[in-house]
């Protein structure tokens, strides 16, 4: 672990260096008198992206598969036993996710009640009522009571099949404990652990899921948490394979949340100590291995380098007796590789793409501004020092600088009318995204599913739903197409006029929610197809629906709404921003120049006051280069020149 927590560390400073980088721009800015309102949010923006970010793993598979044992080999093995329950069978019972709370004041265990299913809130939503979850404190020096208090999440509890079926459970998943008309079911619907581990403080949480009636009866999981995580570690036993149910699971619940990409899905083949077989030695262990290795990448469909053996038993077991040689032969060093290279890497690119990016191309806008007026400064000093009249030179420079300021007041006005003008566009946009229209479009479905008492006519209500939504969506992005347009041509006539600051216009993208619509709409197809799990009671069908994909839609068409507002807003921001502080600038200029001219000063003490003014320029355009070397600097695993294929390793 400790390289991964090298790794972690190092990701996490980095990240507080390029917000201290974007504090630094922005005071720059304010020096300069060049901040505005909107470029002060954009910039507040990526500070909060930066803050807030996390590196989120979930451990996914069928029960029995180890996932809670490796999390005990990751981050419980310094207190000598199995912290969370991972003995033989069914255990961890309900979602369970392990991370580190700034404010809270000691370590605690949430556990949210099953009923909370019967109520149509999210889990997302049930975060903000602590008080609805029954909270235990946990007590580091007393590890016994820690392992009693986190085996929690293994408790069931027994109702009838008809409770079951409406807290949204699929009966053929369920065990019977007795010849009555009871199943056991999970007594807990979410658990969150808060944990003060190095790694978790560094902002890395885990995520452990249950088996496949979990992830089928939580669709929030497979529709919201799962697609959120950087990376899914899906646990296969070694010694059997892929097996129906396996493949059952990958395909319904995790292949899904990438969508026609395997980023971020890993196959973990855990329990390989049970191919260790001394009589045929070592080599022949390795390629029985591979086999296994070669037949689960097939199966699944993913790159044979994305599946890892692994035997989180003995990882466990080499950490608390501190046997060097076990540890080694678990491979755990192998996960921790994968998550080094693959997932802290793309995690890296991704806040790149994100704010790295964005933080650059405004910091250049300003420097390049700044560096063309200190070398109109430069130039004023020449022709100072070449002049037999100083006054006669500062007074030409002056008229020309004013000039100048009025050619650039006299954009920036005809910025403002454009921005008018777009602000009819947004008009557009808005109506096609009218909340009033999504309210419809939820009153109607509502309506036609509570009027349908057939499987058709329920399944048609749902598709008629996303085809609305679809509609909209579409509409929007013809939409924003259109006003595209419109922005590339205002973009193209300052090209024209200043070719050395050539500036892109921001897009309106919204293929990116169409996708997820369209990603959405086939889980839905899903839900039709396991109607006959809750068609029995109607209410529970829509109370079902509403609180999975609905929800998940409106999201979507939230989101949508804030990148079209979002767009708005910035549409000309980059053009404003190059008028507005080259009018600032030349005002700064100009009230330079006049106070040279106003104070009785001889040639020579001009040319120090002027001198002084391009030394200031020089400083912060040194300043400004600074901080674009900073925010350029590698990320840490770029830096470390590591490739995010895994070298060979022996797997015996």
């Amino acid at each position: 672990m400790e390289r991964l927590s090298r790794h972690v560390d190092a990701y996490s400073t980095w990240k507080l260096e390029l917000i201290r980088q974007v504090d630094r721009y922005s005071d720059w800015l304010a020096r300069n008198r060049l901040g505005t309102p909107s470029l002060d949010e954009t910039l507040a923006r990526c500070r909060q992206i930066l803050r807030e970010d996390t590196i989120t793993l979930a451990f996914a598979g069928e029960f029995s598969r180890g996932k809670t044992e490796l999390i005990n080999a990751l981050f419980f093995a310094d207190y000598g036993q199995r912290m969370l329950p991972s003995q033989a069978g069914r255990t961890t019972m309900c979602p369970t996710e392990l991370f580190y709370d700034a404010d809270a004041d000691a370590p605690y265990i949430r556990l949210l009640p099953i009923e909370s299913r019967l109520d149509e809130t999210a889990v997302a939503e049930w975060r903000s009522m602590p008080e609805q979850w029954t909270q235990i404190t946990l007590d580091y020096g007393q590890p016994e009571s820690m392992a009693a208090a986190l085996k929690k999440v293994a408790e069931t509890q027994t109702v009838s099949l008809e409770t079951a079926l409406a807290l949204g459970f699929d009966a053929a998943h369920l065990d019977r404990p007795n010849a009555h008309d009871q199943v056991e079911i999970p007594a807990w619907r979410h658990a969150i652990i808060h944990f003060d581990h190095p790694l978790l403080r560094q902002g890395l949480r885990i995520l452990d899921t249950p088996g496949l009636n979990a992830l089928g009866s939580e669709p929030e999981l497979t529709l919201s948490m799962l697609p959120s995580a950087q990376a899914i570690l899906f646990l296969l036993a070694a010694d059997a394979g892929v097996t129906a149910s396996d493949l059952q699971l990958w395909e319904q619940h995790i292949k899904p949340t990438r969508g026609e990409s395997a980023d971020g899905l890993f196959a973990i083949l855990n329990k390989i100590d049970t191919l260790w077989d001394d009589l045929n030695g070592e080599d022949s262990i390795e390629q029985s291995i591979l086999r296994v290795r070669e037949t689960t990448a097939r199966q699944l469909g993913i790159s044979t380098a994305d599946v890892l053996p692994l035997s989180a038993k003995q990882a466990l077991l080499g950490k608390v007796r501190a046997e060097p040689e076990l540890l080694q032969r678990s491979h755990l060093a192998a996960l921790e590789h994968l998550l080094c290279e693959r997932i802290i890497g793309q995690k890296e690119k991704l806040l790149q793409n994100q704010v790295i990016n964005q933080v650059i191309a405004l910091l250049a806008s300003s420097q390049s501004l700044l560096t063309q007026r200190l070398e109109e400064v430069r130039q004023q000093y020449r022709h100072l020092d070449e002049a037999t009249s100083s006054s006669a030179v500062l007074a030409e420079q002056i008229d020309r600088t004013r000039e100048e300021h009025a050619q650039y007041h006299k954009r920036l006005l005809n910025l403002r009318t454009t921005q008018r003008m777009l602000q009819g566009q947004a008009v557009l946009l808005s109506e096609v995204l009218n909340p009033a229209r999504m309210e419809r479009h939820l009153t109607d479905v509502r309506h036609n599913l509570a009027g349908s008492w057939t499987t058709l006519g329920i399944s048609e209500a749902i598709h008629r739903f996303f085809q609305n939504i679809e509609h909209d969506m579409l509409g929007l992005y013809y939409e924003g197409e259109r006003a595209n347009k419109v922005l590339q041509n205002i973009y193209q006539r300052h090209n024209e006029e200043n070719p050395a600051y050539r500036l892109e216009p921001p897009r309106l993208r919204i293929k990116a929610h169409i996708r997820s619509l369209r990603q959405l709409q086939l889980k839905a197809d899903h839900f039709r197809k396991q109607m006959k799990t809750f068609f029995t009671e109607q209410r529970v069908l829509t109370r079902r629906f509403f609180a999975t994909l609905v929800k998940e839609v409106v999201h979507i068409h939230e989101e949508t709404c804030r990148e079209a507002k979002r767009w708005n807003e910035a549409a000309l921001l980059p053009l404003i921003q190059f008028t507005r502080e080259h009018k600032q600038l030349l005002e700064a200029n100009m009230l330079e120049l006049k106070s040279l001219t106003q104070q009785t000063l001889d040639q020579h003490q001009q040319k120090s006051r002027l001198a002084a003014y391009c030394e200031a320029l020089e400083s912060q355009c040194d300043e400004a280069n600074d901080i674009l070397r900073q925010l350029r600097r590698p990320a840490p695993v770029q830096r470390q020149a590591k490739v995010v294929a895994l070298p060979g390793v022996s797997f015996a």
